[in-house]
Protein backbone atom coordinates (compact mmCIF):
# COMPACT_ATOMS: atom_id res chain seq x y z
CA UNK A 1 0.00 0.00 0.00
CA UNK A 2 1.31 3.26 -0.73
CA UNK A 3 2.54 6.00 1.64
CA UNK A 4 0.53 9.23 1.39
CA UNK A 5 1.87 12.73 1.45
CA UNK A 6 2.82 13.69 4.32
CA UNK A 7 1.42 17.60 4.05
CA UNK A 8 -1.31 18.75 2.30
CA UNK A 9 -1.35 22.34 0.25
CA UNK A 10 -2.90 24.01 3.75
CA UNK A 11 0.30 21.94 5.78
CA UNK A 12 2.47 23.83 3.17
CA UNK A 13 1.23 26.98 3.15
CA UNK A 14 0.92 27.05 6.85
CA UNK A 15 4.55 26.62 7.23
CA UNK A 16 5.67 29.28 4.80
CA UNK A 17 3.15 31.74 6.68
CA UNK A 18 4.86 30.92 9.93
CA UNK A 19 8.26 30.21 8.95
CA UNK A 20 8.22 33.93 7.45
CA UNK A 21 6.74 35.55 10.33
CA UNK A 22 3.12 36.85 8.44
CA UNK A 23 0.11 37.77 9.85
CA UNK A 24 -3.06 36.56 8.39
CA UNK A 25 -3.68 40.36 8.21
CA UNK A 26 -0.04 41.23 6.81
CA UNK A 27 -0.52 38.45 4.13
CA UNK A 28 -3.94 39.50 3.46
CA UNK A 29 -2.26 43.03 2.90
CA UNK A 30 0.44 41.65 0.89
CA UNK A 31 -1.98 39.89 -1.71
CA UNK A 32 -4.37 42.85 -1.72
CA UNK A 33 -7.84 40.98 -0.32
CA UNK A 34 -9.69 41.12 2.23
CA UNK A 35 -9.78 38.89 5.31
CA UNK A 36 -12.74 36.74 5.02
CA UNK A 37 -11.40 35.88 1.54
CA UNK A 38 -8.39 34.16 2.85
CA UNK A 39 -9.41 30.70 3.87
CA UNK A 40 -10.33 30.05 0.19
CA UNK A 41 -7.35 31.38 -1.25
CA UNK A 42 -5.29 28.98 1.02
CA UNK A 43 -6.85 26.14 0.12
CA UNK A 44 -6.39 27.04 -3.35
CA UNK A 45 -10.02 26.16 -4.19
CA UNK A 46 -12.44 27.86 -6.48
CA UNK A 47 -9.90 31.04 -6.33
CA UNK A 48 -8.35 32.42 -9.92
CA UNK A 49 -5.07 31.11 -10.80
CA UNK A 50 -3.86 35.05 -10.14
CA UNK A 51 -4.80 35.31 -6.59
CA UNK A 52 -2.73 31.58 -6.03
CA UNK A 53 0.52 33.52 -7.71
CA UNK A 54 0.28 36.21 -5.91
CA UNK A 55 -0.40 33.98 -2.42
CA UNK A 56 2.73 31.77 -3.70
CA UNK A 57 5.00 34.97 -4.16
CA UNK A 58 3.93 36.63 -1.00
CA UNK A 59 5.05 33.09 0.81
CA UNK A 60 8.09 32.84 -2.02
CA UNK A 61 6.31 29.15 -2.94
CA UNK A 62 6.03 27.88 -6.34
CA UNK A 63 2.07 28.72 -7.45
CA UNK A 64 1.78 25.45 -9.99
CA UNK A 65 3.19 23.21 -7.32
CA UNK A 66 0.65 24.50 -4.77
CA UNK A 67 -1.84 24.07 -7.28
CA UNK A 68 -0.77 20.33 -8.36
CA UNK A 69 -0.97 19.56 -4.77
CA UNK A 70 -4.12 21.07 -4.53
CA UNK A 71 -5.84 18.60 -7.05
CA UNK A 72 -3.73 15.34 -6.05
CA UNK A 73 -1.46 15.72 -8.77
CA UNK A 74 1.81 15.07 -7.00
CA UNK A 75 2.17 11.21 -6.33
CA UNK A 76 6.39 10.67 -6.26
CA UNK A 77 7.76 7.28 -8.17
CA UNK A 78 10.71 5.85 -7.37
CA UNK A 79 12.63 2.57 -8.76
CA UNK A 80 14.16 0.82 -5.10
CA UNK A 81 17.48 -0.21 -4.77
CA UNK A 82 17.80 -3.82 -5.86
CA UNK A 83 19.20 -4.74 -2.82
CA UNK A 84 20.67 -3.39 0.55
CA UNK A 85 17.59 -1.00 1.46
CA UNK A 86 14.50 -1.82 3.71
CA UNK A 87 11.40 0.83 4.18
CA UNK A 88 9.55 0.77 7.47
CA UNK A 89 6.50 2.77 7.95
CA UNK A 90 4.91 2.46 11.21
CA UNK A 91 2.17 4.07 13.91
CA UNK A 92 2.93 6.64 16.27
CA UNK A 93 -0.10 8.40 17.49
CA UNK A 94 -2.41 9.75 14.72
CA UNK A 95 0.57 9.88 12.49
CA UNK A 96 3.21 7.43 10.87
CA UNK A 97 6.57 7.40 10.90
CA UNK A 98 9.33 6.02 8.75
CA UNK A 99 12.43 4.20 9.62
CA UNK A 100 15.32 2.86 7.67
CA UNK A 101 18.02 -0.33 7.03
CA UNK A 102 20.51 0.17 4.54
CA UNK A 103 23.39 -2.70 4.77
CA UNK A 104 26.27 -3.72 2.69
CA UNK A 105 25.00 -6.94 0.42
CA UNK A 106 28.65 -8.34 0.75
CA UNK A 107 29.60 -8.38 4.49
CA UNK A 108 25.93 -8.10 5.76
CA UNK A 109 26.72 -5.44 8.10
CA UNK A 110 23.58 -3.21 8.70
CA UNK A 111 22.83 0.06 9.88
CA UNK A 112 19.09 1.43 11.25
CA UNK A 113 18.23 4.98 10.75
CA UNK A 114 15.89 6.09 13.19
CA UNK A 115 13.74 3.42 15.32
CA UNK A 116 10.00 4.24 13.91
CA UNK A 117 7.20 3.36 16.36
CA UNK A 118 7.98 -0.37 16.39
CA UNK A 119 11.30 -1.69 16.12
CA UNK A 120 10.51 -5.26 15.56
CA UNK A 121 9.54 -4.17 12.00
CA UNK A 122 13.33 -3.37 11.45
CA UNK A 123 14.34 -6.67 13.90
CA UNK A 124 12.21 -9.07 11.32
CA UNK A 125 13.81 -7.51 8.09
CA UNK A 126 17.48 -8.27 9.61
CA UNK A 127 17.17 -11.37 10.81
CA UNK A 128 15.03 -11.91 7.11
CA UNK A 129 18.10 -11.26 5.41
CA UNK A 130 20.69 -12.55 7.79
CA UNK A 131 21.98 -9.40 8.54
CA UNK A 132 24.39 -8.03 11.74
CA UNK A 133 22.99 -4.74 12.86
CA UNK A 134 26.17 -2.38 13.36
CA UNK A 135 24.73 1.07 14.14
CA UNK A 136 21.64 2.96 14.57
CA UNK A 137 22.26 6.72 13.22
CA UNK A 138 19.76 9.07 13.92
CA UNK A 139 18.44 11.68 12.05
CA UNK A 140 17.24 13.82 14.63
CA UNK A 141 15.55 13.04 18.40
CA UNK A 142 12.31 14.04 18.30
CA UNK A 143 10.45 10.94 20.27
CA UNK A 144 8.74 9.91 17.06
CA UNK A 145 11.96 9.03 15.58
CA UNK A 146 13.91 7.20 18.47
CA UNK A 147 11.07 5.89 20.88
CA UNK A 148 12.13 2.31 20.11
CA UNK A 149 16.22 3.06 20.22
CA UNK A 150 16.14 0.74 23.82
CA UNK A 151 14.06 -2.16 22.24
CA UNK A 152 16.11 -2.14 18.72
CA UNK A 153 19.46 -2.19 20.55
CA UNK A 154 18.12 -4.75 22.81
CA UNK A 155 16.33 -7.06 20.45
CA UNK A 156 19.59 -6.82 17.56
CA UNK A 157 21.69 -7.78 20.63
CA UNK A 158 25.51 -7.73 20.19
CA UNK A 159 27.70 -4.53 20.45
CA UNK A 160 25.47 -1.72 18.34
CA UNK A 161 27.16 1.84 18.27
CA UNK A 162 24.57 4.83 18.33
CA UNK A 163 25.51 8.34 16.19
CA UNK A 164 23.71 11.40 16.90
CA UNK A 165 24.79 15.17 16.00
CA UNK A 166 26.53 16.67 18.71
CA UNK A 167 23.77 19.33 18.38
CA UNK A 168 21.51 17.21 20.46
CA UNK A 169 23.25 14.46 22.63
CA UNK A 170 21.21 11.83 23.88
CA UNK A 171 22.14 8.85 26.28
CA UNK A 172 23.67 5.93 24.73
CA UNK A 173 24.90 7.82 21.73
CA UNK A 174 28.35 9.01 20.11
CA UNK A 175 28.38 12.55 19.16
CA UNK A 176 29.36 13.27 15.88
CA UNK A 177 29.78 16.80 13.77
CA UNK A 178 28.25 16.80 10.73
CA UNK A 179 30.32 16.14 8.12
CA UNK A 180 32.20 12.51 9.47
CA UNK A 181 31.92 10.04 6.89
CA UNK A 182 31.41 6.69 8.52
CA UNK A 183 31.85 3.09 7.04
CA UNK A 184 29.13 -0.01 6.83
CA UNK A 185 31.00 -2.69 5.11
CA UNK A 186 31.83 -1.51 1.81
CA UNK A 187 29.35 1.75 2.09
CA UNK A 188 30.11 5.09 2.65
CA UNK A 189 27.71 7.44 4.97
CA UNK A 190 28.21 10.52 4.70
CA UNK A 191 26.58 13.00 7.13
CA UNK A 192 25.32 16.52 6.25
CA UNK A 193 23.74 19.22 8.40
CA UNK A 194 19.84 19.98 7.74
CA UNK A 195 19.27 21.51 10.71
CA UNK A 196 16.12 23.87 11.19
CA UNK A 197 13.63 21.69 12.04
CA UNK A 198 15.55 20.28 14.97
CA UNK A 199 18.87 21.67 16.04
CA UNK A 200 20.24 18.67 14.74
CA UNK A 201 18.77 17.28 12.12
CA UNK A 202 21.22 15.38 9.85
CA UNK A 203 21.10 14.18 6.37
CA UNK A 204 23.03 10.65 5.76
CA UNK A 205 23.84 9.96 1.96
CA UNK A 206 24.86 6.42 1.54
CA UNK A 207 27.37 5.92 -1.24
CA UNK A 208 27.78 2.31 -2.47
CA UNK A 209 24.33 0.49 -3.30
CA UNK A 210 23.35 0.44 -6.74
CA UNK A 211 21.12 3.56 -6.49
CA UNK A 212 22.40 6.57 -5.09
CA UNK A 213 20.30 7.42 -1.46
CA UNK A 214 19.89 10.05 0.71
CA UNK A 215 18.22 9.52 4.62
CA UNK A 216 16.82 13.28 5.03
CA UNK A 217 14.71 13.12 8.52
CA UNK A 218 12.55 15.58 8.38
CA UNK A 219 14.60 18.35 6.73
CA UNK A 220 12.37 17.96 3.62
CA UNK A 221 9.02 15.69 2.73
CA UNK A 222 7.95 14.63 -0.89
CA UNK A 223 6.45 18.17 -2.14
CA UNK A 224 6.97 19.93 1.02
CA UNK A 225 9.15 20.46 4.47
CA UNK A 226 9.08 20.04 7.87
CA UNK A 227 8.28 22.58 10.07
CA UNK A 228 11.28 24.90 10.38
CA UNK A 229 11.69 25.86 14.12
CA UNK A 230 14.95 28.12 13.32
CA UNK A 231 15.68 30.69 10.94
CA UNK A 232 13.76 29.79 7.94
CA UNK A 233 15.95 31.15 5.17
CA UNK A 234 18.90 29.45 6.40
CA UNK A 235 17.41 26.43 6.86
CA UNK A 236 15.71 25.99 3.41
CA UNK A 237 19.61 27.01 2.18
CA UNK A 238 20.75 23.88 4.12
CA UNK A 239 17.73 22.05 2.42
CA UNK A 240 19.64 23.31 -1.31
CA UNK A 241 23.08 22.60 -0.54
CA UNK A 242 23.21 19.43 1.63
CA UNK A 243 20.29 17.51 -0.05
CA UNK A 244 18.94 19.12 -3.58
CA UNK A 245 22.70 19.69 -4.42
CA UNK A 246 23.44 15.68 -5.31
CA UNK A 247 22.62 13.39 -8.69
CA UNK A 248 18.71 14.27 -9.24
CA UNK A 249 18.32 10.15 -9.48
CA UNK A 250 19.07 10.16 -6.01
CA UNK A 251 16.28 8.73 -3.75
CA UNK A 252 15.55 10.81 -0.88
CA UNK A 253 13.75 8.96 2.30
CA UNK A 254 12.06 11.22 4.83
CA UNK A 255 11.22 11.11 8.02
CA UNK A 256 7.37 10.89 7.35
CA UNK A 257 5.42 9.94 4.20
CA UNK A 258 6.72 8.19 0.75
CA UNK A 259 10.40 8.16 -0.85
CA UNK A 260 11.21 10.28 -3.34
CA UNK A 261 13.95 11.77 -5.60
CA UNK A 262 15.84 15.27 -5.98
CA UNK A 263 14.68 15.41 -9.92
CA UNK A 264 11.19 14.84 -8.36
CA UNK A 265 11.49 17.70 -5.87
CA UNK A 266 12.73 20.09 -8.02
CA UNK A 267 10.35 19.69 -10.03
CA UNK A 268 7.27 19.92 -7.64
CA UNK A 269 8.38 21.45 -3.97
CA UNK A 270 6.73 24.42 -3.87
CA UNK A 271 9.31 25.44 -1.33
CA UNK A 272 12.11 25.53 -4.17
CA UNK A 273 10.61 27.27 -6.91
CA UNK A 274 13.89 28.34 -8.64
CA UNK A 275 14.48 24.65 -9.28
CA UNK A 276 11.36 24.52 -11.48
CA UNK A 277 12.28 27.75 -13.18
CA UNK A 278 16.00 26.64 -14.09
CA UNK A 279 14.22 22.94 -15.32
CA UNK A 280 12.41 25.69 -17.89
CA UNK A 281 9.35 24.95 -16.56
CA UNK A 282 6.40 27.37 -15.98
CA UNK A 283 7.02 28.07 -11.85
Amino acid sequence: MAIPLEDSVTDIIGKAQRGLGLSDTELCDRIGIEIGELEAVKLVKGVAFAEIEKLAQALKLGPKSLVAMAEGKYNPTVTMPKTGFFQANTTYGDMTVNAYLVWDPATKLAAAFDTGADAMVLIDEIKKHGLTLQDVYLTHTHVDHVVELDRLLEKAGGSVGVHVNEAEPLEKAASFKPGVTFSLGKLHIESRDTSGHSAGGTTFHIHGLDAPLAIVGDALFAGSAGGIKADYAASLQKIRDNILSVQDNTILAPGHGPLTTVLQEKQSNAFFPEFRKALAEDI
